[in-house]
């Protein structure tokens, strides 16, 4: 049954919210005793605060993890058993969807829909995914070898660090969560300090699914504290991260200065959302790209940022694009009318705030926009499309993470790949055209980590999610997911 505003509400009011690190299996506070505000996006409130732990409590968590790890009750144990716990953690997740997706809504603002429908989904099938891969994968012996027998073994790497972002605190996480774990390694994740409460409540109920004491801990607290400690300990065997390029940057750098542990990055992007004049469907194309910069608030790394229309059709297509966006109805994430809520934070406001302010001052054409705050309360911002944008301009380079859109037009399919390839990131990218061989020719050309085809963020977990260039490096999702928490043997066998 649906539930209405009023029953999230009261919902909210009656749920007890995680306040302390997960760790061997249990709650437990800092070593620092400190403790963080968590404050809801939604009306600026401090819901419940969290430890900020330091690096005394990373140190703990790596070496309990790597205590287990070692003792061989996870690392050890065989692929279907470590399936079986995913398998009933997601049964779990599935059991639990409206607490962990109210969680969602309390701590970084996205729609309570959304968080349902879409994050909620997503990390439970991702947790049934790799947990119904994991007894089929598949080692190696090759043939033909002289008086020999050679094997080839993935094994766990061992202790794996995971940083992970706000914008989807479960299904980011779940991606590197559960393949690091159905790999066999044990893990400590440092998540982001605005979200961390749904990530804490699903750590827990992976205890309830089996998962032994230790092999996962939570460690809550700053990124220039805990995150730090965590990419510099000497005894984490590889780190997992996504994030901004600048932190991106300094956990290489960290690797460096430590023990060169191999850091897997995704960093965000700036996707091209290129229309040509003959797509398929232009009403549909204009449905992808008004929800490709809405979707989450913009708040999303794939975000459809740069629409880059051909010029015959390029008016009336954006205006097309603008009636949806800002037909779009934004409001508090806890009633399920809502369709794009607050962003973050007060500072990610602000943020976005200014480069909206930028983009004035470049020269861009503003179509519409208030930034303004429904009844003074919560980090809103309404959408803001913005048109005559040129690549030279810090709008068609930088990423706002936020739901502003540039709007460029080309004439020829040379200049729009021009344009689409010019930028410093390489994530997502769009095409929509009925010619079948520039649709070929045009997403080999296209520098980016995945390219959709006449339509928009389209997938699943079969497939890889990762990025080029300053897009970050090593994918998510699909058994290639699994590459970053492994490594390869061999064993040779003189007959």
């Amino acid at each position: 049954m649906h539930k209405t505003r009023e029953q999230w509400e009261n919902m909210a009011q009656s749920t007890t919210l995680p306040a302390a690190l997960w760790s061997g299996g249990a709650w437990s506070d800092s070593l620092t005793g400190q403790r963080e505000d968590v404050i809801s996006p939604r009306d600026g409130r401090v819901i419940t605060s969290l430890p900020a732990a330091n690096g005394q409590d990373i140190n703990e968590a790596v070496t309990a993890a790597r205590a287990v790890f070692d003792k061989g009750v996870w690392s050890r144990a065989s692929a279907r058993q470590r399936g079986n716990v995913l398998l009933r953690w997601a049964d779990l997740i599935h059991q639990h969807r409206d607490e962990l997706a109210l969680l969602i809504s309390l701590e970084m603002g996205k729609p309570i829909n959304d968080a349902l429908q879409v994050e909620l989904k997503t990390t439970e099938m991702t947790f049934r995914w790799y947990g119904e891969v994991s007894d089929k994968l598949m080692d190696e012996s090759p043939r033909g070898l002289d008086g020999a027998v050679a094997l080839v073994t993935r094994e766990p790497i061992g202790v794996v660090g995971v940083i992970t972002p706000w914008n989807f605190p479960l299904t980011l996480s779940s991606w590197k969560v559960a393949a690091g774990l159905v790999a066999g390694n044990s893990l400590v994740v440092k998540p982001a300090q605005e979200a961390s409460l749904s990530l804490l409540r699903l750590a827990q109920l992976g205890s309830e699914a089996g998962l032994p004491d230790g092999v996962l801990h939570i460690v809550t607290g700053a990124g220039s504290i805990a995150g730090t400690a965590l990419a510099r300990h000497q005894d984490v065997d590889c780190l997992a991260f996504t994030g901004s390029p600048g932190v991106g940057k300094k956990l290489l750098q960290y690797s460096a200065e430590s023990n060169a542990k191999p850091v897997w990055l995704e960093l965000g992007g700036k996707s091209p959302h290129v229309v040509f004049a003959d797509a398929p469907d232009l009403e549909k194309a204009a449905d992808a790209a008004a929800w490709a910069i809405t979707f989450n608030a913009g708040q999303m790394c794939t975000a459809g940022s740069r629409l880059i229309v051909q010029r015959d059709i390029a008016d009336d297509f954006t205006a097309s694009v603008a009636k949806r966006v800002y037909g779009r109805r934004i409001g508090d994430p806890l009633d399920p009318a809502t369709e794009m809520g607050p962003l973050v934070s007060s500072t990610h406001r602000v943020n976005v705030l200014q480069h909206i302010a930028n983009a004035e001052d470049d020269g861009a054409t503003r179509a519409s926009g208030l930034n303004a705050a429904p009844n003074g309360q919560g980090y809103f911002v309404d959408p803001v499309i913005f048109t005559d944008v040129q690549p030279g301009m810090r709008l068609f380079q930088e990423e706002v993470f936020g739901p502003v859109l540039a709007v460029t037009t080309f004439d020829t399919e040379d200049e729009a790949l021009s344009l689409a390839n010019n930028s410093a990131f390489g994530l997502g990218s769009a095409v929509w055209t009925s010619d079948l061989s520039r649709a070929h020719r045009f997403s080999r050309s296209l520098v980016a980590g995945t390219v959709w085809v006449n339509c928009y963020e389209e997938g699943g977990l079969s497939v890889p999610f990762g990025g080029r260039k300053l897009s970050g490096h090593g994918s998510d999702r699909s058994v290639h997911g699994l590459d970053k928490y492994t490594v390869l043997k061999t064993t040779w066998i003189n007959l």
